[in-house]
């Protein structure tokens, strides 16, 4: 018997929502697997021209605002209705800001089809009283379907104009699902390969924003590369540390994909985290992350700091702020308790820990 022909949805149309958008279209058109169009949910604006942000996508084929000179692919339809665009969808793709993602599953509840799966590439947490929730578990629980990851060093104006890159899909149990996903997203330029650690995969992606905040902290101070290395390798090992405290079952290579080191290393060169941080140093931390984003990243949203936010509140609510003094700086910095001075200053302050058995080590 023939497989159905899958149809694919991306929700939402930013920046590497429209990267995404185009990667899966130019496969959707080459694979009998999947229905040529693909849908792209566009969060309405209306530009400076008085016209409709999704009207300019689907005219020029180009989201003007978020990616500019760059074309989608005919077969990429942007939609600004979020219920239509996701509805004959079997494949949904989130790719929204973070603090967004609970109010659009709020709205997709008994709107999609039961047979509907779903991958997230949405680096971040929601923390609850009853502690961290990752996003693709968020997705998940929300709407009763299962939810993989994709996560790599992917700044996204590189892979939008084809230049070489990989990323990591992280799944659960289902292989097969998982092999689904590769072989919508890889390209010849855009090599994705599978490994069955969903919340590894997930957190090298979230929390390497963290330690891009601390490299901009030191770009802008003009510290120089080796205090930048520093940086980035005790930022590496509180990542592996806080990420095998939450989940036991985080694999130690998962740290050696495209998701950890490689993403690690690019988003701590390059990416709008680092470049607002720059800014928020140079500045002597006087100009706000919110001033600063406004400014610089025409309408895009940092994660680093809200995420820095987020991590802080879960290691003073377990007691653990003195094992990771990186990210705990961080947040402070950000929200000017301490200087952007002080990411050198107390970040060598390794903390004595280690857990055996299977748990977390600092490495």
């Amino acid at each position: 018997m023939t497989p159905p022909i899958s149809r694919v949805t991306v929700v939402g149309s930013g920046n590497w929502g429209s990267v995404a958008a185009k990667l899966i279209a130019s496969n959707t058109l080459k694979l009998d697997s999947f229905h040529d169009e693909v849908r792209m949910w566009v969060f309405e604006e209306i530009l400076p021209s008085g016209e409709k942000l999704s009207q300019v996508i689907n005219r020029t084929n180009e989201n003007v605002k978020y990616l500019p000179g760059i074309k989608l692919g005919k077969n990429v339809v942007a939609d600004p209705d979020l219920e239509n665009a996701v509805r004959d969808a079997s494949m949904l793709v989130f790719v929204t800001p973070h603090q967004f993602v609970e109010g659009i599953c709020k709205r997709l509840v008994g709107k999609i089809r039961n047979d509907a799966e779903a991958i997230s590439l949405i680096k971040g947490m929601e923390v609850k009283r009853e502690g961290p929730c990752m996003i693709s578990s968020l997705i998940s629980q929300q709407l009763g379907i299962s939810c993989c990851v994709l996560m790599g060093a992917n700044i996204a104006n590189e892979i939008a104009v084809e230049k070489f890159s990989e990323a990591t899909v992280g799944y659960r149990k289902d292989k097969e699902t998982a092999e689904k996903w590769v072989q919508l997203f890889n390209t010849s330029y855009f090599m994705v390969s599978a490994v069955q650690d969903v919340e590894g995969v997930e957190l090298c992606g979230t929390l390497k924003n963290i330690v891009a905040i601390a490299a901009g902290f030191v770009d802008g101070l003009e510290m120089g590369n080796n205090t930048k290395a520093a940086i980035m390798r005790i930022g590496l090992r509180e990542m592996k540390t806080f990420s095998k405290l939450l989940f036991p079952s985080v694999k130690d290579s998962t740290f050696f994909e495209s998701c950890g080191v490689a993403d690690l290393i690019t988003t701590c060169l390059g990416g709008r985290n680092r470049r607002c941080a720059e800014a928020f140093a140079r500045n002597g931390g006087k100009r706000s992350f919110d001033e600063l984003e406004a400014e610089m990243l025409q309408g895009q949203k940092l994660q680093g700091v809200s995420t820095a936010k987020e991590v802080y509140e879960v290691l003073r609510h377990r007691g653990w702020l003195e094992l990771f003094p990186l990210f705990s700086t961080v947040h402070e910095i950000c929200i000017a308790r301490l200087p952007p001075t002080a990411i050198v200053e107390y970040s060598e302050h390794t903390p004595k820990f280690s857990l055996v058995g299977g748990s977390a080590q600092f490495f």
